[in-house]
């Protein structure tokens, strides 16, 4: 490794080229299932457009359209007697017996309460003769389009999400000598055959649909719950044309002769407003008499001030004139397409932008887009690694202010948490559950230990806001936000931990690996145990955060002498077994599932650093050998734990290894439209994609170390990227060519020092606050 001083002579003008690689996803035919469709969305309101030449059908959704209410279903029944009891099973190898009362006292098991469909709006314009057709999704604007020719005549529609404006917007245009002709209506599924929400005509131009959210195939206990009451909603559909007639009908509008047609969608709800109703009328009001151009100008210049941030090319910049399913196609039939990895990358930074503003919900499962009454997994939120991984590329890609709703989300959450800390375990702090929803309920769920007895979410959700605070530097966060997270987290997990009576060290107990079972040593298959590697490793995490934070801040609080003497009796979280392998639970048991999605144990190594190069080469090692064990058994079966793999590659420095499963991730578990599929569609494997990429372009999780180009694959040869973010406060624009590196900018927002690995080079750097530093290699 050369050692290389900062001199002078190095910095030379670094130029990076204006014009980038197209970012638009384009087909030459019609959406015919949900998942061909094209989302669009602005936090809060989104729509999936179809683009159907007759009967089109644009599905919307609104973030909070839940059944329900928070205070639906109190906690579950368990007392401290019943953990003692579990525990003492455990102590006895009963481990079967310590999951069967888990459940039975502290889950309430099987839950259906779901995030809902907002419902569709139809366009039913039946286009004659159609040809030269095309839709698409512009992820540098923001803006669905589709445009065909009918009897030879143009026919354009232009769909978009706006923020500034909070309204779904389509704007409808033609040359036809006839015009469009034909009817627009609104409607939502029904729940188990009841109306959900009723449709009115207002006037002439204007349709309402109003109703509520219900769930009456809903489930606690693992028994039927119909829930009848739930999130109120008001929607507003305006309909205007300069030169057409629009008239209501008993089904909804009639339009006849528009050449030129604006629809403005705005929905209010109960949740975000008491006074929804009047919230809605006036949204609508706000942007009846602003013009096309006026909307659309506001909608891209506020969305690219998030997109623009960062920009990625791979390979030549040039345009290749091939539809995105066909696309997807080549990459099946073993064809490499650099294109289609990079729009995947910035389709991930769109999907984000599009479904988590500050203040709204953040993403669940499905982000915002969720066709359904009963969603799969309800498109809640799953904090044993979905939740999570929704937001791992935000603040690597410079979207670090769209991470502010999962901080808000947690902080409601660790305030219900608490309660079930203290009713169900007598215990200080807060206990967060493996899944909740939007009314943040507290308790545990699932009718089997594997899939619903973990307690480790606190601790990776306290991660996020660490890191928010390493690539900020916002001290301000991390005394009033990061800090009294923390201490409620870590304080729970303090009283939590127990000895263990065969060793003398303090391990969490019941302890599982998410979704995962074990054969123990009575040859029965199991979850819970003592001290699973990843609770461990997650414990051992959020106490050496608090530890840092209360340092950093100069906070003597009662918990911090209590954490520092508890962490030095923690059981380690990574211990390896007879074959180098990272072990997955207390000791070396057999594994029914050898080839598990979920890959829990080496969260120390991702996305976690206890694990680094630079300082546990061991561990580093062990980390390829319990990865390649888990492939050889078939691993990897899903989007979001392909995406996983691909970031668990990219930190071996394995570029090949990362390409591979970027490769396998397209041909595998894409749908045409992008979506990420589990299957079914479930968003963060778009979301661990995003961050994937990232990760084989920079890295700065070692504690006074940046990487550049990592894990470059033989296939990037050349390429650049402009405003990706590093832990300490930097930004980073860089270029390559023929696999080595050529042009680098740095610009330092904190003035901390650090070392740069790039290129075969070590270079130390110390730049002030707000300066930059430009070199060539």
């Amino acid at each position: 490794m050369k050692n290389l001083a900062l001199t002078c002579c190095w910095v030379i003008a670094c130029i990076f080229s204006s014009q980038a690689q197209n970012s638009v996803l384009w087909y030459n035919a019609p959406a015919e299932k949900w998942e061909e469709a094209l989302p669009v969305g602005n936090g809060r309101l989104g729509a999936m457009v179809f683009g159907k030449t007759g009967f089109d059908r644009i599905q919307l959704n609104e973030d909070s359209l839940w059944p329900g209410g928070p205070e639906d279903w109190g906690l579950a029944e368990g007392k401290p007697e019943d953990l003692a009891q579990i525990r003492k099973f455990l102590i006895e190898g009963n481990h079967h017996k310590a999951d069967s009362l888990m459940v039975l006292k502290f889950s309430r098991k099987g839950l259906t309460r779901s995030h809902q469909t907002l419902g569709d709006l139809w366009l039913d314009f039946d286009w004659k003769e159609v040809s030269e057709y095309r839709r698409s999704l512009d992820l540098e604007k923001a803006v669905a389009e589709i445009s065909f020719l009918s009897e030879g005549y143009q026919v354009r529609q232009q769909v978009f999400a706006s923020a500034p404006d909070q309204a779904v917007l389509i704007q409808l245009t033609t040359d036809h000598p006839a015009g469009f002709n034909g009817k627009i209506r609104l409607n939502r599924p029904s729940d188990q055959g009841f109306p959900t929400a009723q449709t009115t005509a207002l006037h002439p131009q204007l349709l309402e649909l109003s109703g509520m959210v219900t769930q009456r195939s809903g489930q606690i206990d693992s028994k039927p719950f119909p829930i009848t009451d739930g999130v109120k909603f008001r929607t507003l559909l305006s309909a205007q044309s300069p030169d057409g007639k629009i008239n209501d009908t008993e089904a909804g509008l009639e339009i006849a002769g528009a050449k030129t047609l604006y629809l403005k969608l705005v929905t209010a709800t109960s949740f975000y407003h008491p006074d929804y109703e009047k919230v809605a009328l006036d949204q609508l009001e706000k942007i009846s008499f602003k013009s096309w151009g006026e909307l659309q100008n506001a909608h891209e210049r506020e969305y690219q001030s998030w997109f623009n941030r960062m920009s990625l090319t791979l390979g030549p910049e040039h345009e290749e004139l091939i539809p995105t399913d066909q696309r997807i196609a080549r990459v099946k039939n073993g064809q490499v397409d650099l294109h289609l990895e990079k729009l995947l990358f910035d389709f991930g930074r769109y999907l984000l932008i599009s479904s988590s503003r500050p203040g709204t919900n953040p993403a669940n499962l499905q982000g915002i887009w969720n066709q359904h009454i009963a969603a799969p997994w309800n498109a809640d939120y799953h904090l044993n690694i979905n939740l999570q991984m929704n937001y791992w590329p935000a603040e690597v890609t410079g979207l670090s202010e769209l991470h502010l709703p999962l901080f808000d989300f947690t902080d409601g959450l660790i305030e219900h948490g608490k309660k079930a800390a203290s009713t169900n375990f007598n215990m200080r702090g807060a206990m967060l559950p493996h899944t909740t929803d939007i009314w943040k309920i507290p308790f545990l769920q699932a009718a089997t230990a594997y899939w619903g007895s973990w307690i480790g979410a606190g601790a990776w959700l306290g991660r996020h806001y660490w890191e928010h605070y390493l690539f900020t530097g916002d001290v301000k966060f991390l005394r009033e936000r990061a800090l009294p997270a923390f201490e409620q987290i870590a304080q729970f997990y303090s009283d939590w931990l127990m000895i263990d009576p065969r060793d003398g060290k303090l391990v969490s107990a019941p302890s599982t690996s998410p979704e995962n079972q074990f054969i123990n040593e009575k040859g029965i298959k199991a979850a819970s145990t003592l001290g699973a590697a990843m609770d461990q490793q997650l414990i051992e995490d959020i106490f050496s955060i608090y530890l840092k934070t209360t340092e950093l801040l100069q906070a003597e609080t009662p918990l911090k002498a209590i954490i520092e003497k508890q962490l030095k009796s923690l059981r380690p979280g990574v211990v390896l077994g007879a074959d180098g392998r990272i072990l997955e639970w207390d000791r070396p048991y057999e594994e029914p599932e050898k080839g598990h999605r979920h890959m829990s144990h080496l969260y120390a190594f991702h996305p976690g650093n206890a694990i680094t190069l630079s300082q546990t080469p061991a561990y580093f090692d062990a980390v390829k050998r319990t990865l390649q064990y888990r492939l050889d058994h078939g691993g990897a079966g899903t989007g979001w734990s392909r995406a996983w793999l691909i970031n668990f590659s990219a930190r071996l420095m394995d570029g090949e290894m990362a390409h591979d499963h970027i490769q396998k991730l397209i041909s595998q578990s894409l749908y045409p439209n992008l979506f990420d599929a589990h299957p079914p569609f479930q968003i963060d494997g778009n979301f661990g994609y995003t961050s994937g990429i990232a990760e084989m372009l920079i890295q700065s999780h070692e504690e006074g170390i940046i990487r550049i180009l990592p894990a470059l694959p033989k296939a990037w040869a050349s390429g650049k990227v402009a405003g990706l973010k590093a832990r300490g406060g930097f930004t980073f624009d860089f270029s390559w060519e023929n696999g080595e590196i050529k042009t680098l900018k740095i610009h330092s927002h904190l003035g901390n020092a650090t070392t740069i690995f790039a290129d075969g080079s070590e270079m130390e750097l110390a730049l002030g606050k707000g300066e930059s530093f430009e070199m060539e290699f």
